[in-house]
């Protein structure tokens, strides 16, 4: 007579596994730390950490199984990023146990500075963009989303305010200063800040037609000079051209005054890879969740969203968050 040997299910326990495999080497852990607010294409993460591109890609698969990376494809490329943790899923608490300790880790002093290298490396072609194309810059905008099109739903969310008299405005990135009028007419004060020569003489250009007297343009990085904060910041169509755009998101809001707004208009993800070369894009838009989740981690909160669809496929996505009266660590930091 013949036993039946019960069949064994692991499914469960091989998902754990997976996960406290891929926790398990140093390597992979950096390379978590790494996309805490960033994402990265296979060959900038060999870049960054020294390795072959078929040594990364192993880590990759590991940390992806086990549902700590995800991938995203923009264009012809895939860029990796941190997996939100899931809660209510087996091993969910512990995904996020891991990424709140592995936030604790300094990364090695050349993996930062490799970071920094590619950084630089995408920033330099958007500066290289914007140093050629300043000429046909409104018709290249047009090609996806002119200020037309996004004016009246920013223009909604910045009346919805309701700011003091005394309010003061940064704008980062005003391109060739077609809002800057309407910030005018609405702040005491308007300071506009681009790092492009090129660009900051069509905003001035602007300005003089306009007889905007209340509007300071200057020549800087708002990601690193020094630049005044102010009761609201905005940001039109500027984070897709950013080579870090988490990190700077975290910078813009250090630009904030405690009880004041950050403004973002952008683009929703979308996989027109065209865009890039056509419009110096480096981002292909973003998904909600993205922009929420850095502003979360900038201490900011979700404030007014619109969203506005576009006949050529694009959305826009016009988003307020606000820094809270009573916080002002990030002010100061």
């Amino acid at each position: 007579m013949s036993l039946r040997v019960p069949q064994l299910r692991f499914e469960a326990s091989d998902q754990l596994a997976a996960l406290c495999k891929a926790a398990g080497d140093p390597l992979r852990l950096n390379v978590l730390r790494a996309l805490a607010n960033d994402s990265f294409g296979v060959l900038e993460l060999a870049q960054i950490f020294a390795i072959g591109q078929s040594g990364i890609s192993h880590h990759l698969k590991v940390l992806a199984q086990a549902g700590l990376v995800a991938t995203r494809r923009e264009g012809n490329a895939i860029f990796y990023r941190r997996a939100l943790p899931r809660a209510e899923s087996l091993g969910g608490s512990l995904h996020a146990t891991l990424l709140e300790e592995v936030d604790r880790l300094a990364l090695p002093d050349e993996v930062r500075q490799r970071i920094e290298g590619v950084h630089g490396q995408r920033s330099a072609a958007s500066e290289d963009y914007f140093a050629r194309m300043a000429g046909s810059f409104q018709a290249r905008q047009d090609m996806i989303a002119g200020l037309p099109q996004y004016h009246d739903a920013v223009l909604a969310l910045l009346d919805a305010l309701q700011l003091p008299s005394t309010a003061t405005a940064l704008e980062v990135g005003p391109g060739d200063g077609g809002f800057l009028p309407v910030l005018a007419g609405r702040f005491r004060q308007v300071v506009a800040v681009d790092n492009s020569p090129a660009m900051l003489q069509l905003a001035r250009a602007c300005c003089e037609r306009a007889g905007l007297a209340n509007v300071e343009l200057r020549l800087a990085d708002a990601l690193q000079d020094d630049c005044p904060v102010a009761d609201c910041v905005v940001v039109n169509m500027v984070l897709h051209h950013l080579a870090a755009p988490g990190d700077a998101l975290r910078q813009l809001a250090r630009l904030v005054k405690a009880g004041g707004s950050l403004l973002i208009t952008e683009l929703c993800s979308h996989n027109q890879s065209w865009a890039r070369e056509a419009c110096g894009d480096l981002w292909l838009g973003f998904e909600q969740d993205d922009l929420a989740r850095w502003a979360d981690a900038a201490g900011l909160t979700p404030g007014e969203s619109l969203y506005i669809g576009l006949k050529n496929g694009f959305q826009i996505q016009v988003r307020q968050f606000a820094k809270p009266a009573d916080d002002d660590r990030l002010t100061h930091r």
